[in-house]
């Protein structure tokens, strides 16, 4: 787990916690590069985030990491090439920009609470996701239009609540929540079988989360 001094760092480790997996928490390039599968978790705003992977050296070494990543709320927003909110430079690990939800009269602003989610392109990160179930956002700010979306919600208009390219993958909405709707677990085993099937071991399973 990245610790980039995102708010939700603890909520994230005690959803992992619940699958019987502790993950280890860390800032240390060497750590983080021995790693099995990382989990970059943010609330907030983008800047303090790559201000803290900038001062470690992560982002240099995450954008020439092979290792499985996953990116939750900022965490995601960082992985693309530049955030409207503060003029901020992301990873550049998924093309496109981060850009203010648009606002309109009735239409609160950040984004909170529980949305659909509309499958846009399969992905395994999405066995056990049905079509139309619901997440958790608290957020102002989205991608719009990317070709890796996997999942779509709407709030005003559409934009991407789930990435993925490759090994990298985000989500805009919190998996960790739990709550009655959704608690997020069919997206953290998703996660999780996709990185031990590319280790082909289950030892992964102690290893760096």
């Amino acid at each position: 787990m990245i610790d980039a001094g995102g708010a939700n760092l603890g909520s994230v480790c005690a959803a992992f916690a619940r699958l019987g997996i502790e993950p280890e928490v860390s800032r240390d390039p060497a750590r983080i590069a021995a790693a099995a599968k990382l989990v970059l978790p943010g609330v907030g705003a983008a800047a303090p985030v790559m201000r803290t992977l900038r001062e470690h050296g992560l982002d240099a070494q995450l954008r020439e990491s092979n290792t499985p990543l996953l990116g939750i709320c900022i965490g995601m927003q960082v992985l693309f090439n530049r955030s409207e909110e503060g003029d901020v430079e992301g990873l550049g690990l998924l093309a496109g920009d981060v850009c203010k939800l648009p606002a309109s009269p009735g239409l609160r602003l950040p984004h909170m609470g529980w949305n659909h989610l509309q499958r846009r392109r399969p992905s395994p990160l999405l066995e056990g996701i049905a079509d139309g179930a619901q997440a958790y956002f608290v957020h102002s700010y989205a991608v719009v239009g990317s070709s890796d979306a996997i999942l779509e919600t709407t709030h005003g208009s559409g934009f991407a609540a789930a990435v993925a390219r490759g090994t990298v993958a985000g989500v805009q909405f919190h998996p960790e929540f739990k709550s009655t709707p959704w608690d997020g677990h069919p997206l953290f085993n998703a996660f999780i079988k996709a990185a031990l099937d590319h280790q082909g071991s289950s030892k992964t399973l102690k290893a760096v989360a």
